[in-house]
């Protein structure tokens, strides 16, 4: 592994411990709880982290097993999630992976990327989050931060998430890619934005070609 993106994630660990952890890792420390894990992912897509963290702890007050979830009514449970984006499809979705976790898989979340992605709702990106998180299997989930900055740092140059996955897995030593997701949407919700990335305050400046390009226009 290359020393110099070694030295990149060590400052960003640095960096990021500052900031509050992502939705789906705050559920994860809270008790890995694989299917907990699963439903978080869920709800967090396309919405903003403070409100899938809201909705997740309201949901699980109220249903915090594929069981209960599974008994609820449809029309409760998208009362309960109705704050987040596309609140319908994602009660459907849940609800569905809820019944055939309980019926299919003895309650239990599958554990591999096969019978994860058999799930609704379940993209490569969440079951890879669930693979790491729930069951400490090493997979790197690609997100659009995780994409974006991979790229803007030039360890390498892709255009799809799936791409970025394959490069990533190549470049990075195995013990970092549960940690990769997590340092790195952590990062570009804080300091790396998509449109106007905090350069003048980035620690890894240095070692990122458009943060070099900053520093040479404010010497």
């Amino acid at each position: 592994m290359d020393p110099q993106i070694k030295t990149v994630i060590r400052l960003l660990e640095k960096e990021t411990a500052r900031y509050r952890l992502p939705s789906v890792s705050a559920v994860a420390r809270d008790g890995r709880d694989p299917f907990l894990i699963l439903v978080s992912c869920i709800l967090s897509l396309r919405t903003r982290d403070s409100v899938s963290v809201a909705v997740s702890e309201r949901l699980f007050r109220r249903a915090d097993t594929p069981r209960r979830i599974s008994r609820l009514r449809l029309g409760e449970l998208e009362s309960l999630i109705r704050s987040v984006n596309f609140y319908r499809n994602k009660a459907r979705a849940i609800h569905e992976a809820a019944e055939r976790v309980e019926r299919e898989f003895g309650g239990k979340v599958p554990d591999t990327i096969e019978g994860l992605l058999s799930l609704k709702g379940v993209g490569r990106k969440t079951a890879n989050l669930v693979l790491g998180l729930g069951f400490n299997v090493p997979a790197i989930c690609v997100d659009t931060h995780v994409h974006r900055i991979s790229n803007r740092l030039g360890w390498l140059k892709t255009s799809k998430p799936e791409e970025t996955e394959k490069a990533l897995e190549r470049i990075l030593d195995r013990k970092y890619w549960i940690r990769i997701n997590e340092l790195l949407v952590t990062f570009g919700q804080n300091v790396c934005d998509p449109v106007r990335p905090g350069c003048g305050r980035c620690p890894v400046r240095g070692y990122c070609p458009q943060g070099r390009k900053y520093g040479q226009g404010h010497q």
